[in-house]
C-alpha cells in the first residue's frame, strides 16, 4: 500500500505580514514600503519648504505693517516740528474765501540759529528780533499756478497806521497785520502762511547740497556778503542767501525780487527732485531742516507745505507764471523814506484774476 505524503503543515505566521498595518495605524496612513510616498507624510524637506512657503505672507505683512508704523509715526514727528503760530485770524472786514489756494511767503531777517561766524561771514549784522526781507504771494488753482513778487518798499494803506511800505506792517503788528494788509490792498484772502528766517534758509540749501543758478554777470555787494562770478554754478547756503539779499543793481529791490522768484523756484525743483526725495543723505536733512525753521499758522500742517512746494515747482519748470506787481511810480515821505507805489489799473488786473481763479492777463504781467 502506497504510503502517503504528509501535508505541509501549518505554515508558521510572517511576522511582517501586517507591518503596513501597524504602521497606518500609526497617525492614520503609514509609509507603504515603495518609493513613492504613498500614503504617508511627506519628506522633511519637502515639508521645511511648504511651511517657509506659508510663513513668508506673514513676514510680508510684518514688514508693512513696521514700514507703515515708521511712515506714520515719521509724518507725525516731522508736523510737530513746525513752529506755528495764530496768524490768520479772522477780522472784521475780512476778505471772503476766494477760489483757488492762497500762500502768503515771507523770507524774515531773523538770524536765530547762525552762529557768531556765519553771521560775520554772510554779513547779516547782529540785528534782534525779525522783519521781512522778502515776500511772495503764491496762487494756484484752476486758473493755474501763479507766483507774484511783492517788493517790501512798497507803498500801502496799514490798518491802524495810515499808509506806509508793506514790510511796516510786519513790524508794527507781525504777521497777522501783513496779512490784513495785503488782504485788503489785493482782495485776495490768504489760506496759509509760511515763514523763514535766514538761518533756516542756509540750513535748507545745504541740506540739499546747494542750488544750481546761472549769473549773468558779476555780482558782488559786501553788505550782503556776497562775490559770485558769471556762469552758471552751485550756490552752498550762504551763497544764496546773499543772492537773494542783494539790492546792489540798477534796479535795486526790483532785481531783488526777481532773484527770490529764480532762487525760490530752483529751490523747491531741487527739493522734490528723485534725485533728493530718494537719497536719505538728501532727504533726511532737508525734512529735519524745513520743519524746525518753517514757522506756519496754527491750521497748517506738513502736507500743506508739501502742497507748496509742489506748486512751486511747476511754476519753476514753466507750468505757471512769475511776476511782480506792476509798478506804477516811486515817491517818498517824512515817515516812509523812499518807496514805491503799484499801478493800480495793473495791479487790479493782476489781483482779481487771481481772487477770481482766473489766468492772469499779459497786460498785468510785469516784464
Amino acid at each position: 500500500m502506497a504510503r502517503s505524503r504528509p501535508g505541509p503543515g501549518p505554515v508558521p505566521e510572517d511576522p511582517y505580514a501586517h507591518s503596513g498595518d501597524q504602521l497606518r495605524g500609526y497617525g492614520g496612513d503609514g509609509y507603504d514600503g515603495h518609493d513613492g510616498y504613498g500614503d504617508g507624510p511627506p519628506p522633511r524637506g519637502r515639508r521645511g519648504r511648504r511651511s517657509r512657503g506659508r510663513r513668508w505672507p506673514k513676514i510680508l505683512a510684518a514688514v508693512l505693517a513696521v514700514l507703515l508704523l515708521v511712515v506714520v509715526g515719521g509724518y507725525f514727528y516731522l508736523d510737530s516740528r513746525l513752529e506755528r503760530e495764530d496768524v490768520l485770524t479772522d477780522y472784521s472786514g475780512r476778505i471772503g474765501d476766494t477760489p483757488g489756494t492762497n500762500w502768503l511767503i515771507v523770507g524774515s531777517d531773523s538770524r536765530e540759529g547762525l552762529t557768531k561766524q556765519q553771521r560775520h561771514a554772510y554779513a547779516t549784522g547782529t540785528a534782534a528780533g525779525r522783519r521781512t526781507d522778502s515776500m511772495m504771494l503764491l496762487h494756484y488753482g484752476s486758473g493755474g499756478t501763479t507766483l507774484v513778487s511783492l517788493p517790501r518798499d512798497s507803498y500801502v494803506p496799514i490798518p491802524g497806521h495810515g499808509s506806509n511800505k508793506l514790510n511796516a506792517a510786519f513790524a508794527f503788528g507781525g504777521p497777522k497785520l501783513l496779512v490784513r494788509t495785503l488782504e485788503q490792498a489785493t482782495g485776495v484772502h490768504i489760506d496759509h502762511y509760511a515763514e523763514i528766517g535766514f538761518g533756516g534758509f542756509v540750513g535748507v540749501v545745504d541740506a540739499i547740497g546747494g542750488v544750481d543758478i546761472c549769473v549773468k554777470s558779476a555780482m558782488k555787494d559786501p553788505k550782503a556778503g556776497l562775490n559770485l562770478k558769471p556762469g552758471c554754478q552751485t550756490l552752498n547756503g550762504g551763497q544764496a542767501l546773499g543772492y537773494v539779499r542783494t539790492r546792489h543793481s540798477a534796479r535795486a529791490d526790483l532785481d531783488r525780487v526777481q532773484h527770490q522768484r529764480e532762487f525760490f523756484g530752483a529751490l523747491m525743483r531741487k527739493a522734490t527732485s528723485p534725485g533728493t526725495l530718494l537719497n536719505p543723505f538728501a532727504s533726511v536733512p532737508l525734512a529735519l531742516n524745513a520743519t524746525s525753521n518753517f514757522r506756519v499758522d496754527n491750521g497748517d500742517h506738513l502736507y500743506d507745505l508739501v502742497r507748496m512746494m509742489w506748486a512751486m515747482r511747476g511754476v519753476s519748470g514753466g507750468s505757471g507764471l512769475t511776476t511782480t506787481v506792476p509798478i506804477g511810480g516811486t515817491g517818498s515821505s517824512a515817515a516812509a523814506g523812499s518807496y514805491i507805489t503799484w499801478n493800480r489799473t495793473l495791479a487790479g488786473q493782476l489781483f482779481g484774476a487771481l481772487k477770481e481763479d482766473k489766468p492772469v492777463p499779459d497786460t498785468a504781467v510785469a516784464k
